[in-house]
């Protein structure tokens, strides 16, 4: 990320990666700008989502943050794939960009975007088989109990 904003473009209306909006020399209500920037900042940085939903909560609480499922509805309508962010009373949706990391609380595991928010799904531990070799079930026991405690696979 460059230390100062390009000269190239001295009245670009929001940032490259986060699109918080920019403050220009003599803009009128420069606290709405400065405002937005800070909530966006605030649902982006470490994102923990409350789930992956299509329905709006219908009594939601400043600060919550979701995952729009498809196909969304209500508020949420035309938004899929995107945060939904509460803050003072209504909706901020986001975009998010590729690599994006979001912890979802419903699941114990975090969601990542890739064209569309993934997850990695349930491991079995194994069993049964002609041959048990039980170092290695141990040792595979273990990588999927880092897994889980790391939050990138649910827990069983």
């Amino acid at each position: 990320m460059p230390d100062a904003l390009p000269l190239d473009d001295p009245f670009a209306a929001t940032t490259p990666r986060l699109a918080l909006p920019l403050l220009h020399a003599a803009q009128a209500r420069k606290e709405a700008f400065l405002n937005e920037a800070l909530a966006r900042l605030d649902g982006l940085v470490q994102p923990s989502v409350a789930g992956y939903s299509a329905t709006p909560p219908t009594t939601p609480a400043d600060g919550e943050c979701w995952i729009v499922a498809a196909p969304a509805e209500g508020d949420w309508a035309s938004h899929e794939d995107r945060l939904a962010l509460r803050q003072q009373g209504q909706w901020l949706f986001v975009d998010p960009r590729p690599g994006m990391l979001a912890y979802d609380a419903s699941l114990g595991q975090f969601r990542w975007f890739s064209g569309t928010w993934q997850k990695a799904e349930q491991v079995e531990e194994p069993f049964g088989g002609l041959i048990v070799d039980s170092e290695a079930r141990a040792a595979i026991g273990t990588l999927i109990s880092a897994l889980r405690a790391a939050g990138i696979c649910p827990s069983a």
